[in-house]
């Protein structure tokens, strides 16, 4: 057995980042730039009013009274200029005229026909958004990232309509034994439906993969070679179940024999044991164990970073974080142990109380994996443990 750290650093050395893509804004969410978008222009593109009000030259006393001499809305500006005694009605989002250096809000004048009367004192805020006060002409947007809601705004602003971005990992995701049925079948007595294939395809989705479920492997040779025949030209195959020594366990043998070259087998964890690594042609190869929350625990700690690595964004393990812990621990073996627990306040951190391997229901309750290290001596409720969100 192996590390998860060397586990990991070796599936890295098997990856490298894929092409990229150019596609419209509007298809940006999710995916990952690039090439650094450089604005054309200043935002706003003009000094603007902040408020509904008047725009006016100089600094207003109370009582003070102005001459309005026209209007200005968002997307249609005053072409003219403000002089002491002036003032121009403005909008929100308006551009600000020549001479105008502060804008009185609406709620602190009184009008009378052309005629306005200061009726507060206005205070020290001048109610104008410089121009290029959110950025200017040649301000970046680095890369490689993720682009997420704002960044997407950000990128129209910056008048940039078209993203050059990685292109989607192509992720092949094979079931494999006799004793699965797909979801919607009738099951013998002795078959269970396949679950967790449909947590990975999700959890490749949500990092940006495009995932395909393949037709489930039969234990047999002949079966496992056609379903690995249909995952051909993809980026990523993954495997579920099938990757032990048993006698029926032929993912490994049948991977090897049509050329796979493995990196690693065994994998100092739990739950997770039986993960294995390697090369098909050009495909990456992960073979996840076969019991539901081995093999998603799995996908968190490797297929995921796989998956953006391959998108541009570093060789990285998931980021873990520390919480206190709200229970003692016993001593830890000789491997690494990823709890399934809950967050709480602080944050503090509770190993949920059922560690079975093939509880989805717990799975389903926990939002983070606590990490006992291989090795790691008994732990007291209070002391500060790394987890891993999910």
């Amino acid at each position: 057995m192996i590390s998860v750290e060397a586990a990991l650093a070796r599936v890295f050395d098997l990856v490298a980042p894929l092409g990229t893509e150019e596609i419209a804004l509007r298809d940006g969410a999710g995916r990952v730039l690039r090439q650094p978008v450089r604005a054309a222009r200043d935002q706003p593109p003009f000094a603007a009013s902040s408020m509904d009000g008047y725009a006016i030259c100089g600094d207003p006393s109370p009582s003070a009274q102005y001459q309005v001499i026209g209007e200005a809305a968002a997307g249609h500006g005053f072409d003219g200029t403000i002089g002491k005694g002036q003032a121009l009605r403005i909008f929100t989002g308006a551009p600000l005229p020549g001479g105008a250096t502060r804008v009185i809000i609406q709620e602190d004048v009184a009008r009378e026909g052309d005629r306005i009367t200061v009726t507060a004192e206005p205070g020290l805020a001048t109610n104008i958004r410089p121009q290029g006060g959110d950025f200017r002409a040649g301000d970046q947007i680095s890369a490689p990232r993720r682009l997420c809601s704002p960044e997407l705004a950000l990128l129209a602003a910056m008048n940039c309509p078209r993203l050059h971005v990685s292109a989607r990992p192509d992720v092949a995701l094979i079931a494999t034994g006799d004793e699965l049925v797909m979801p919607g079948e009738a099951p013998r007595d002795d078959q269970i439906i396949a679950s967790n294939i449909f947590a990975l395809k999700a959890m490749a989705e949500a990092e940006g993969a495009s995932a395909r479920i393949l037709p489930i492997a039969a234990d047999t040779e002949a079966s496992l070679r056609a379903v690995f025949e249909l995952a051909q030209g993809a980026d990523l195959i993954v495997t579920i179940g099938g990757a032990s020594v048993g006698d029926h366990d032929l993912v490994g043998p049948v991977a090897e024999a049509l050329g796979a070259e493995r990196a690693f087998y065994k994998v100092a964890m739990r739950p997770g044991k039986p993960l294995m690594a390697g090369r098909m042609g050009e495909s990456v190869l992960l073979g996840l164990p076969g019991n539901p929350v081995s093999s998603i625990v799995c996908g968190h700690l490797f297929m995921r970073p796989v998956l953006r690595a391959m998108q541009g964004l570093g060789a990285h393990p998931l980021p873990s974080q520390l919480a206190e812990l709200t229970c003692d621990l016993p001593a830890n073996g000789a491997r690494t142990h990823y709890m399934r627990a809950a967050l709480g306040p602080g944050p503090s951190i509770t190993p949920l109380p059922d560690q079975d391997s093939s509880l989805l229901s717990v799975l389903c309750n926990a939002d983070a994996l606590l990490i006992q290290p291989a090795g790691d001596g008994a732990r007291r409720a209070g002391e500060q443990m790394r987890y891993i969100a999910l």
